[in-house]
């Protein structure tokens, strides 16, 4: 159980000498993790956070899950950014793992798509499992405003204090006042770990367990991770190469990162990385931006601009080595489509084909990039990826001069809307 970083198509862009002159670099970001000496300091209690996860409290969420499921036909997980992405970026990932349907809200104020939600679970038994460390994000806190009312209408007090789980700060804040008030179960964030980095605190864990994810193997997967990418050896940490290999690149005038994945399941785990680098590293003018593509789907709308566009891109593949399923491709008898040639072979062959044609076709184009393979999509690699992600990236804003654990630019939208709602502080 393992995952790879293959570099072979970095070639003639960063070679091994290359990231050993930046060793000190890369040595003094892991220090100042490690001491908590860097900037950011007082949001770094995620390094070491798989290892000091409890077994009985991983045991005491698989009880409560299967509570909830037992007076439950739905889960509604009402969030944004970290207290969102991860948790469906992980359902999504385990295809199908969820042993109730669940659904999200808060995300985003689109009212029609709230409407339609509430209209879809009108006429079930519903749970909902409200995310937020101050009660007050906008999005997050009028969907829960909204999706209450309707509780309120359907369920007695009672019966709400079964319904309504909140994961909120301990002491402060309007969520854990409407917590403490009304008796609702509630689990709290830690103050040292920022939404970004929070998938393995109560935001992702909560959800997952009520979900039926197997959180046990979600988190054992991270603390091998944490054991492995924390190592200093260089030749061993490919978390801490991979943030070099960024550093450099971005030195040389590669300034968009794609992630891509001939693995549609992928598709949200690239979703919550794009938050997690964008948001840690843009700063200061400085910073890669993240994006992302799905292949091969995406190869035929935006396959053009990657092997003829500007050359101001990298890319990183996410490979699966073993899918959980097989699909033999059949013979035809009269083979008009040319692909008896395939016949017989399991449709994943054809797919890694496709791959390696397109990482060496956009090599050859100027595209440098690099590959993370993970044997399987299960929990344990999940939980092992996350952490090899956060330990990046933390160098990765490290080596660039920035402080990697916080946000400032993302206050100046809400200003001006709070602004323009005449809401005061």
């Amino acid at each position: 159980m393992s995952i790879k970083y293959d570099k072979s198509y970095l070639r003639g862009y960063v070679g091994e000498n290359d990231l050993k002159k930046i060793f000190p670099k890369i040595k003094k970001a892991h220090d100042d993790l490690e001491n908590k000496t860097g900037l950011g300091n007082d949001y770094v209690g995620w390094t070491d956070l798989p290892s000091r996860i409890e077994d009985k409290f991983l045991d005491s969420l698989v009880n409560l899950g299967k509570e909830v499921r037992s007076h439950s036909d739905f889960l509604i997980s009402i969030g944004i950014g970290g207290s969102y992405l991860g948790i469906r970026a992980t359902i999504k990932f385990l295809r199908n793992s969820e042993l109730i349907p669940v659904d999200y809200a808060g995300h985003n104020m689109s009212v029609d798509g709230l409407y339609e939600l509430l209209e879809n679970v009108k006429n079930k038994r519903i749970t909902i499992c409200v995310i937020s460390k101050s009660g007050t994000t906008t999005e997050p806190a009028i969907a829960f405003r909204i999706i209450k009312k309707v509780m309120e209408e359907k369920y007695s007090k009672e019966e709400l204090r079964q319904r309504i789980i909140c994961v909120t700060d301990e002491k402060k804040g309007a969520l854990r006042k409407i917590a403490d008030e009304c008796g609702f179960k509630s689990f709290v964030i830690p103050d040292d770990v920022g939404g970004r980095f929070s998938v393995l605190t109560p935001v992702g864990l909560v959800p997952l367990a009520i979900a039926g994810v197997d959180i046990k193997a979600l988190v054992n997967g991270a603390r091998d991770g944490q054991k492995e990418y924390s190592s200093i050896d260089l030749d061993k940490n490919i978390a801490y190469q991979y943030a070099g290999v960024r550093y450099l690149l971005y030195k040389k005038k590669k300034l968009i990162e794609v992630l891509a994945s001939f693995y549609d399941n992928v598709f949200y785990v690239a979703e919550w990385w794009k938050q997690l680098y964008g948001e840690s590293e843009a700063k200061e003018g400085k910073g890669i931006f993240p994006s992302s593509l799905i292949m091969s789907t995406d190869l035929h709308s935006m396959g053009q601009l990657m092997q003829d566009g500007v050359r101001n891109v990298f890319e990183t593949f996410i490979a699966i080595e073993k899918p959980e399923h097989s699909l033999i491709i059949p013979s035809e008898k009269d083979d008009l489509d040319k692909f008896n040639i395939v016949a017989g072979r399991d449709l994943d062959y054809v797919n890694k084909q496709a791959y390696k044609a397109t990482a060496a076709a956009h090599y050859e184009g100027g595209v440098p990039n690099s590959t993370i393979s993970l044997d399987k999509a299960d929990s344990y690699h999940l939980g092992k990826l996350y952490y090899f992600f956060e330990r990046a990236v933390a160098v990765s804003g490290y080596l660039l001069g920035v402080n990697p654990f916080n946000q400032p630019g993302v206050e100046a939208y809400k200003k001006k809307m709070f602004a323009l709602l005449g809401k005061k502080d």
